[in-house]
């Protein structure tokens, strides 16, 4: 038995989401990205909580059902706290098996003097010990998964606050994180080359913000579609594969500056160090680097574990559809053909991955089955994402396109954090 689960994404009640994420929006995405469990998200939001207990039913084995689609009862939040000498800012996804549990869980955040109204991700002044301490006397069998674990501002191995290992950041409570999320900037293989990872689970979830966003990256557990199976699944890598955006297309993957326009590979950071030449700032070290930094020195780039599960690398259909239509992502054009597609073959996993090429371009078009047979191949080009800005995939590589996505990209940046509608470190 097995299910695709996406467990990292947010509620409307998040900071910089999309207004209309509630369980009827997030279900009817799942099913149309080909998901069997997704998590309830922000569950320590009080306006959420409420609507969580109302629209969602306990189904028996730890799971909630709304309208015959799975939720297990989830929240991201934000520790901000020292310790070591260091000011630590580590983002963390908890997971519990009932509402009895989360109730217990945010009375004893609210003790703390934790604003849980304030944001559906809140910040809470615990190290993650203490954190994983709290959800585990509210309910032995509560999870927590160090989310993006590699980014620099909010990851647990990130190099602006995180640490060199889960035993500095949870000490004697270290054999309860059973998994970390690999984030965006990172897939499975690169995680492999750290010895702390070893006996642990790797996870990739979407964290997305917005509905169309569920999905472009998924873990697909070999266990029974409940929590205790998720659970065990975790403790023991029973894990098929996971399916992952492609790293170099996350906004951290290499090191840089973006308002300078500046960007290395871990190469040439090794080379040329972590100051901008232009402006003589401090770079934002990138996970490739970060990473490396980490590593064992007999497990080099592309080390391979045969003993862990695989993974596949994806472009979302909506990304693909874009560049076959030459019209935005978001536009009526691609949505109209992403909508026709998905009535045609059932939902968008099934058709990245499991239809043949012949049906698509005898249904719909060449230009499709084209693209999509070339990102199943991986024969794509990506200019890396760096300092915030995501990497831009091509698929028929048009230099004029990435300069113009990028330049897009710094602007939007720079307007939102003008007006303080955004941070940067999401």
């Amino acid at each position: 038995m097995k299910f695709v689960a996406d467990l990292h994404l947010h509620s409307s009640y998040a900071r910089a989401t999309a207004k209309n994420l509630d369980f009827k929006t997030l279900s009817t995405w799942a099913r149309i990205k080909g998901i069997n469990l997704l998590s309830s998200a922000d569950f320590t939001h009080p306006l959420w909580f409420e609507e969580t207990k109302r629209m969602l039913v306990e189904d028996g084995s730890g799971l909630f059902d709304f309208d015959g689609f799975k939720f297990i009862l989830g929240a991201e939040l934000s520790s901000i706290f020292s310790q070591g000498g260091k000011l630590r800012r580590i983002h963390s996804l908890i997971y519990t098996p009932d509402l009895e549990s989360a109730e217990k869980i945010n009375k004893e955040l609210l003790k703390r003097g934790a604003k849980l109204a304030s944001d559906g991700r809140p910040v809470v002044g615990l190290s993650v010990r203490n954190l994983l301490e709290i959800i585990l006397e509210a309910n032995e069998d509560s999870i927590l998964i160090p989310a993006h674990a590699w980014t620099p501002w909010f990851g647990l191995y990130g190099t602006n606050s995180g640490f060199d290992s889960i035993k500095e950041a949870f000490g004697d409570l270290e054999k309860y994180v059973y998994g970390i999320e690999t984030g965006l900037s990172s897939n499975p293989e690169m995680n492999w080359r750290v010895r702390d990872l070893d006996q642990r689970s790797i996870v990739s979830f979407s964290d997305a913000h917005s509905s169309a966003k569920m999905g472009r990256e998924v873990t697909i557990f070999q266990e029974e579609l409940s929590y205790r199976g998720l659970l065990r699944a975790l403790k023991n890598q029973k894990i098929e594969r996971t399916l992952e955006f492609f790293p170099e297309e996350g906004k951290y993957h290499f090191t840089g500056h973006r308002a300078c326009f500046i960007r290395h590979s871990p190469h040439e950071t090794a080379k040329l160090g972590l100051i901008c030449p232009r402006c003589g700032k401090p770079l934002t070290i990138g996970v490739m680097h970060r990473l490396s930094q980490l590593a064992e020195q007999n497990r080099p780039e592309g080390f391979s574990d045969p003993q862990r599960p695989g993974f596949q690398m994806m472009v979302p259909l909506l990304e693909i559809l874009a560049e076959v239509l030459g019209s935005p992502p978001a536009s009526k054009k691609v949505m109209q053909d992403y909508q026709n597609l998905i009535k045609e073959f059932k939902n968008e996993l099934n058709i990245l991955f499991e239809v043949k090429e012949g049906e698509l371009e005898k249904n719909h078009s060449p230009r499709l089955a084209q693209a999509i047979a070339k990102v199943r191949k991986g024969e794509i080009v990506i200019e890396p994402g760096y300092d915030g800005i995501f990497g831009v995939v091509q698929i028929w590589p048009d230099e004029r396109v990435v300069k113009k996505k990028i330049e897009a990209q710094r602007q939007k940046i720079t307007a939102k954090e003008e007006t303080n509608q955004i941070s940067l470190f999401d």
